[in-house]
Order: C-alpha cells, then sequence, then structure tokens
C-alpha cells in the first residue's frame, strides 16, 4: 500500500471518530407517560328513599251530615227511613307509617300505612210509645228515646305527593295531598230503648245490640308542615292534615228485628272529617 492509500484511509477514519454514535440498548430510557387516573364515583345504594313515623292528634272531628237509620214493621214488612237525633264522633291518636322517595330537591312522594280508632255517642227519639199501647195502657201518650254507642277501628292506605318550598336554616316549609281508600270496622252498636213521659212505668224497655258493618271508604287529605334537619340523614316533621272520609254502612238490625224479617244495613254514617296535628321522623336511607 502506497503512502497516499495509507493518509486518505487515515483522514477517514479520523472524521468517523468525530461523528455521534447512537445509543446502546442498554442506555436506552423511555419517556415516562403518566396515566390520567380514573375518577370512581361511588355508588349511592338507597339514595332519595326515606322511611317516616308519624303519631298525630285529631282535635277536631265532625259527621258531613247526618246518621241515618231504618225501621222495620213486621205486619206490613215496610221500611221507613229516618235521622238520629244527634251524633257526636271522637277520634283522638292516630299513627302513621310509610316509605317515601325524594324525586328532586322540591318534589316528593310517599305510600304510608295509617290506623285510628273513633268512638260514637248517638240518640233516636219518637212520639210514638216504646211499646203497643193497646198491649200495655200504661204506656199511651208517652215517647221513646234510644241512647246509640258504638266503636270503629279503621286503616287507611294513602298515597301522597309533596311539594318542599326550600330550606332555610335548616327548616323546609311543604304543602302536599293524598288519595286513597280507608277501611272503618264498625264494632257492634249498644242500643238502650227509654220510655219518655209521665206515665212511663218504667225508663228502661229494652237493651239490645245491632252487629256492625264494614266497608272500604274512599279518603283524601290536604296537608302542610315544617321540617326540621336534625342531621343529614334525619328530619322532624309537625304538620298540620286535614282529612276526610267517605260515608258508608254502619251496623245491621237487631237479632229480633231479623227474626221478625228485617234484613240489610239499618244504619250508616255520613263520612267524616277531622283536622289532626302530627309530629313524626324522616330518615333518609343514605
Amino acid at each position: 500500500m502506497n503512502a497516499r492509500v495509507r493518509i486518505l484511509m487515515a483522514a477517514i477514519a479520523a472524521n468517523a471518530a468525530t461523528l455521534p454514535l447512537p445509543a446502546l440498548s442498554a442506555d436506552y430510557e423511555p419517556p415516562i407517560v403518566i396515566d390520567q387516573p380514573i375518577e370512581e364515583v361511588p355508588v349511592e345504594v338507597g339514595s332519595g328513599w326515606y322511611l317516616r313515623g308519624d303519631i298525630g292528634y285529631n282535635f277536631e272531628v265532625a259527621a258531613d251530615g247526618d246518621f241515618t237509620y231504618r225501621t222495620f214493621d213486621p205486619l206490613t214488612g215496610a221500611y221507613s227511613d229516618n235521622a238520629f237525633a244527634s251524633g257526636a264522633l271522637n277520634e283522638q291518636v292516630t299513627w302513621t307509617v310509610g316509605v317515601g322517595y325524594n324525586f328532586t330537591d322540591m318534589l316528593r312522594a310517599d305510600v304510608t300505612v295509617e290506623g285510628f280508632r273513633m268512638n260514637f255517642d248517638g240518640t233516636t227519639v219518637s212520639g210514638a210509645p216504646c211499646v203497643d199501647p193497646a198491649a200495655f195502657p200504661a204506656f199511651a201518650g208517652t215517647g221513646c228515646r234510644s241512647e246509640d254507642s258504638s266503636t270503629a277501628a279503621a286503616i287507611g292506605v294513602m298515597a301522597n305527593g309533596y311539594v318542599d318550598l326550600g330550606t332555610y336554616v335548616g327548616l323546609t316549609p311543604y304543602i302536599g295531598a293524598g288519595l286513597g281508600y280507608t277501611y272503618v270496622d264498625w264494632g257492634s252498636l249498644g242500643d238502650t230503648v227509654l220510655c219518655v213521659g209521665p206515665t212511663c212505668p218504667v225508663a228502661l224497655v229494652s237493651a239490645t245490640e245491632h252487629e256492625g258493618d264494614q266497608s272500604w271508604r274512599f279518603t283524601y287529605a290536604l296537608m302542610t308542615g315544617l321540617a326540621y334537619d336534625v342531621s343529614q340523614n334525619l328530619k322532624l316533621d309537625l304538620g298540620y292534615r286535614y282529612r276526610h272520609i267517605d260515608g258508608g254502612s254502619m251496623f245491621g238490625f237487631a237479632p229480633a228485628e231479623i227474626v221478625a224479617g228485617a234484613s240489610g244495613t239499618q244504619a250508616e254514617d255520613p263520612g267524616f272529617t277531622s283536622h289532626e296535628v302530627r309530629v313524626g321522623l324522616r330518615y333518609a336511607l343514605w
């Protein structure tokens, strides 16, 4: 190899030494990629649902009209319609349990089961003698009065809707309405018949019982009240409710009248309304 070739090869080798060499695989560091964490949203089991329970007191209960009854004449087989001279209802403590759902911050609804007991006291009067004056002449010219009493147990199922009118310092006023049915179960009516007049030989003529009737009644209610946030999940509810229950059958004829041929319902109540103050708790299931 001549000197000129050796000089050229040396120049090529010198230039190659100055070129950058690629990094070895052992020295290669891949870029760091930071994955964004997936945000996990917890699922709230039961969110929006709540339980409720209330105790109420009826400060006014009134009948929607007259209590009516029928009398039966065994000689003619005819019935006649009459009205009680007086009839008063006394319904006091009530209870309610239910489950509801909050659709929004303003709208909610619940289904409730409620119960109460009711007392009835009434009277009837008649200008006719209590017994046949031909058989008992001393009764001629007398009148007849009965004193009646009974109790009723009732269970109602209601679907209710409410509008919450905003929360202010933990207090939430609301209005609402409900529709449903009430099963009214009248117990036996005690009927005491008294002779009225100065010629009555005795005051008490008879004491009988009439078997009570049962029926489902359409019911509606209007509510308003105020809820207080005891905690995040618990509310104290103080409210007023107006409730109307339709009328229906009350009791049947006495056994002696049935033997004489009477049948069917003897008396009906006209339905009743109540004005009730309630206090209760609502517990949110979340």
